[in-house]
């Protein structure tokens, strides 16, 4: 005769307590006193108890699940953060049903919204660093615990963010303590959040300084367009000093910079922004900025499950500090 599985009346058996205790242990009540949480959770670990998840979706109204909207990328940011957040849920005992999109747009984010509502999600976080995202977030069911992430600071929804501008500025001061009069910026997309607030962090960094401000370097986030923008450069010998949006962008410039026999970081120095797991690993290994997506990540679910479990907003804003990562493409300027 098969086995049955554990049950919760076995746990409550075993820890001496009703099943409605074992019941708040689970749902993380904070009404069930530590030594009590502390037997339930050793019975559980015992039997090998696993909660039914199904059951508890028809108990509370809601499942375990937390869905979440995200651009079909394969940008080390995003990508990055969504697995962050996978691995926040899973920590806090939730699965993730991620929803991929072409574009961040109206109809797109709707669209995956309504799938998850369908099935009964907790929550919805969204990853939304461009600007056609917002529109589409005004427009969603006000009674749904959602969490930007990236997204429009200038827009009163709950937001998780890295503080780009401070990266920004950390990476251009870095560059203006190391001796260089000022600094060129190649930077990202206009059209994304990440890339506004990393121009004003450039920009905010040099004004503060005194410094002149070059004009900037428009790109996208790939390494093709950074080998673009540093064929320009190369060719421009008062340039000592260049921050990347992100470190593609790098990689680009440093391979134009070779192949005009500009050295790095003698001739110029170079910052990114990410710190991409190769980043430590170019040549020369490049200083950048890391933005903490695992901090962002558990802030995001932090913030939605307050609201999945108080009915209400929360807190609106969280921004997450980077760090400075210094490597060896970065040195005091040349002598003119």
């Amino acid at each position: 005769m098969a086995v049955r599985d554990p049950a919760m009346t076995d746990v409550a058996r075993l820890a001496g307590v009703s099943h409605q205790t074992v019941s708040r242990v689970l749902n993380g009540h904070p009404n069930v006193r530590e030594q009590t949480r502390l037997r339930v959770q050793a019975a559980i670990a015992e039997l090998g108890y696993r909660p039914n998840r199904a059951a508890r979706a028809l108990v509370t109204g809601r499942s375990q699940v937390i869905g979440v909207v995200a651009q079909n990328t394969t940008l080390y940011g995003p990508a990055s953060l969504l697995a962050a957040l996978e691995q926040a849920a899973a920590e806090s005992g939730f699965a993730v049903s991620v929803g991929s999109v072409r574009d961040l747009d109206h109809r797109s984010i709707s669209a995956v919204v309504e799938r998850h509502l369908a099935h009964r999600v907790a929550g919805i976080v969204v990853i939304a660093p461009v600007e056609s995202a917002g529109e589409a977030l005004e427009r969603l069911p006000k009674d749904v615990p959602l969490v930007t992430v990236d997204g429009d600071p200038r827009r009163p929804m709950p937001l998780v963010t890295v503080d780009q501008a401070a990266g920004a500025r950390a990476a251009t001061q870095h560059l203006l303590e190391a001796g260089h009069r000022t600094v060129w910026h190649v930077s990202g997309p206009s059209d994304w959040f990440d890339s506004a607030g990393r121009i004003e962090g450039w920009r905010t960094a040099l004004m503060a300084a005194g410094a002149e401000i070059p004009p900037l370097v428009p790109a996208d986030w790939s390494a093709a367009a950074g080998y673009r923008c540093g064929q320009m450069l190369a060719r421009m010998p008062d340039v000592t000093a260049v921050f990347t949006a992100n470190d593609h962008l790098a990689l680009g410039v440093l391979r134009a910079l070779h192949e005009h026999g500009r050295r790095v970081p003698d001739d110029i120095s170079v910052v990114g922004f990410d710190d991409v797991p190769e980043a430590a690993y170019f040549i020369p290994p490049l200083t950048t900025v890391r933005p903490d997506f695992d901090a962002v990540a558990r802030a995001s679910l932090e913030m939605l499950l307050a609201q999945i479990e108080s009915d209400s907003g929360g807190a609106l804003r969280e921004t997450i500090a980077p760090s400075l990562v210094p490597r060896q493409s970065v040195t005091t300027p040349p002598h003119r």
